[in-house]
């Protein structure tokens, strides 16, 4: 019986020293896993392992469970909307498109493997995406201003299952230089009312998911600050266009003052300005531009006398009796004119 003893020995080391097939050691686990879940975004990350020798690439597998089930199941595309988390040279994996349900609690493990070995599981606490994840602010967010108002319409941070919860959201606004105040809004068309005209706002907004079923909800982040002006209504557009008009009129009757001013005192000056300066006859700037030309004797010519020019001519004839007469006789104012005293040729 004593041969049997080194045997029996012998079988026990060897079968406390075989890993467990669950948790095999041959392999350092990744280190350091999280998930990161900020509104759709869910990821899964951990550190590379390293090895000291070149024994080729590590690659990943990442499973899950559900607490309602004692069994894992791979990240892979058979499993999860072609998603594929298993055999990967990547430190993380996306499982956003895997498709867990939102409400419902996950787990997550990862190991790293090479070449038939594989190392230790390491994983994540529970989780539900809608539960943990960050909300972010809510997105696209559009302002028109009104008539003492401000008309805001945003979308939601991400798209959520109506069936399972829905978005309500906060706005935080303020006049310049004034508390803040907070209004909630059901509606992604949010409108404040109330407001000074021609003043400026400064507001954020902040989405909220709450269930449907249950009072849980989850808050989000506030966005950045933005700042806008109101626009005027109808008292104070009538009053911009009387102070404008009231402007205009005065400005035009100061202007219109200043140029009788000017033109009374600086009268004599203005007449000279006005006044047009002698000119010079065109033949003397001839001469003087080429002294050379006749021009003094084409001056002589134009001022000599012109012939007279007459229409006709008459001719007086005298008789000889007449020309006899005393040159002191006169003839009656009325009396007859002698015959032929005027022919005309």
């Amino acid at each position: 019986m004593r041969p049997l003893l080194p045997l029996l020995w012998l079988l026990l080391g060897l079968g406390a020293a075989a890993p467990t097939a669950d948790s095999p050691s041959q392999l350092p686990a990744p280190q350091n896993p999280k998930i990161h879940l900020y509104n759709a975004e869910q990821v899964l990350s951990w550190e590379p392992v390293s090895l000291s020798g070149d024994e080729g690439p590590v690659v990943y597998r990442v499973q899950f469970k559900y607490p309602t089930s004692s069994n894992w199941f791979d990240i892979a595309p058979s499993r999860s909307h072609n998603v594929n988390c298993s055999g990967i040279t990547a430190t993380e994996c996306n499982f956003a498109p895997a498709g867990f349900q939102p409400m419902h609690s996950v787990s997550l493990r990862v190991r790293a493997e090479l070449r038939g070995r594989a190392s230790a599981w390491a994983a994540v606490p529970w989780f539900q995406h809608y539960l943990n994840a960050t909300i972010g602010p809510p997105e696209n967010i559009r302002v028109t201003p009104g008539q003492g108002s401000l008309t805001i319409s945003v979308s939601p941070p991400f798209d959520v299952m109506p069936s399972m919860a829905h978005f309500s959201y906060y706005v935080r606004y303020q006049e310049k230089d004034r508390p803040w105040d907070q209004l909630p809004f059901k509606s992604q068309l949010i409108k404040l009312k109330g407001l000074k005209p021609l003043q400026v706002y400064c507001f954020q907004v902040e989405a909220e998911l709450f269930w449907n079923s249950g009072k849980m909800s989850r808050q989000g982040l506030f966005s950045n600050v933005s700042c806008h002006e109101t626009a005027a209504d109808a008292s104070t557009k009538l009053q911009e266009v009387v102070l404008i008009a009231l402007g205009t009129f005065l400005s035009l009757t100061g202007l219109a003052g200043a140029c009788v001013f000017l033109t009374l005192r600086y009268r004599g000056l203005i007449k000279r300005w006005l006044h047009s300066p002698p000119g010079i006859p065109v033949q003397i700037g001839e001469y003087l531009r080429d002294p050379e030309q006749p021009v003094l004797e084409a001056l002589d010519r134009d001022s000599s006398p012109k012939e007279d020019a007459w229409d006709s001519v008459s001719v007086l004839s005298v008789p000889e009796e007449e020309r006899m007469l005393p040159r002191t006789q006169h003839q009656s104012p009325g009396g007859p004119q002698p015959a032929g005293a005027d022919s005309e040729l």
